[in-house]
């Protein structure tokens, strides 16, 4: 979003769609109301593109992708007529030069608005992420990832989010009650701790996804047209929110290496039982989900590259103690934090671990 920091012309914001987003559905998941109010003078100009904006809104009205591209067509010949009747007959001045520019920016700003309202998102059942979290009477933690790299999170009860850039999560300090929820903007991968007494919910747009100890991925960013979940260890349970006034209560059970994409203009599942056969969700796979944590007389070395690749962290340990320490383990189903609690029992004579975001640190004496 840096690249608004240089926009100087109305036409700037009219064709930016996450502005759209806000001045007409009032969704600012990019911080659009905290930046305009940062510069007095930008202020006036995001006024003056959010008027212009607001004037252009019409009725829904149902339009075929030949009557947008013949609308087009025609609104461009008459706007180069003008202007060729004004070159013969005229001085054409800069002033209405300016005009005519900003015409044919707010054609095709209303066009890709009416795409955009059509075809990626129905105004009338999303659901915000701002809502999710207001909606939720504990006090919550957000952490954004406004970086270029995943950032890992560890959560009170052990589990941990793998937090992709641009996305954000909210949760509390510490779960209380019967529930674990958290509420997400983006993409994440998830590692559960298990606690069937505590059953953990991830919020994320208009889906509710329910799981007890597993590992899977979200991908719900507010700007895109779906919803998906993947699953990569064992089960969870995804439904729409109940926010949405057309919800229906039905619950789909997902396994490993299954997915489920909802479609959020018509609220509708499409579940899919064979990962590989879909194109979309295996340009998506990311290391933690394509790596193995099943490790038979393994080098230590060689397992703290694999968690350093999968999760996106820095392990500093005492090369010249483990240099010949292996290892025999299963860390499939387990956090982050789980996993190296993990390694450090098998390790032995006092080694432990530190964790601080994505620097980790191992002490230790050498193996038993």
């Amino acid at each position: 979003m840096q690249k608004r920091n240089n926009y100087t012309d109305i036409e700037d914001f009219l064709s930016d769609e996450s502005f759209q987003l806000w001045i007409l559905s009032k969704i600012d998941e990019q911080g659009w109301e905290e930046w305009t109010l940062e510069n007095l003078q930008r202020a006036k100009l995001v006024e003056d593109a959010r008027l212009l904006l607001l004037s252009m809104k019409v009725p829904n009205m149902e339009l075929t992708s030949d009557q947008i591209h013949e609308g087009l067509k025609a609104t461009w010949k008459k706007i180069e007529d003008k202007e060729n009747n004004l070159r013969e007959n005229t001085s054409f001045s800069n002033s209405f030069r300016y005009w005519l520019a900003g015409a044919a920016a707010i054609l095709i700003c209303f066009f890709s608005i009416r795409f955009y309202q059509k075809d990626i998102v129905a105004g009338d059942s999303v659901i915000t992420y701002k809502e999710l979290v207001e909606d939720n009477a504990e006090g919550l933690v957000e952490q954004t990832n406004n970086t270029e790299k995943a950032q890992i999170i560890t959560l009170s009860d052990g589990s941990s989010v793998l937090l992709q850039p641009n996305s954000k999560l909210s949760y509390p300090k510490i779960f209380s009650g019967s529930e674990r929820k958290v509420y997400l903007s983006g993409e994440a991968f998830f590692e559960i701790s298990k606690n069937p007494k505590k059953p953990f919910f991830v919020y994320a747009n208009e889906i509710v996804t329910r799981v007890v100890g597993t590992s899977f991925r979200i991908k719900a960013y507010p700007d895109q047209q779906n919803v998906e979940v993947l699953v990569r260890t064992g089960k969870v349970r995804v439904k729409s929110n109940d926010l949405i006034e057309t919800s229906k209560s039905d619950e789909i059970e997902l396994f490993p290496n299954e997915a489920v994409r909802f479609t959020r203009n018509d609220l509708v599942f499409n579940k899919i039982t064979n990962i590989t056969e879909d194109q979309i969700l295996v340009k998506s796979i990311g290391n933690i989900e394509q790596l193995s944590f099943e490790f038979t007389d393994i080098p230590v070395d060689q397992i703290f590259k694999t968690i350093e690749q999968a999760y996106q962290v820095s392990i500093d340990y005492p090369k010249d103690k483990l240099l010949d320490c292996r290892l025999t383990t299963s860390l499939s189903d387990q956090p982050l934090p789980e996993k190296l609690k993990i390694i450090c029992k098998s390790i032995g004579n006092d080694t432990n671990y530190e964790m601080n975001g994505s620097q980790i640190v191992i002490t230790s004496q050498g193996c038993n």
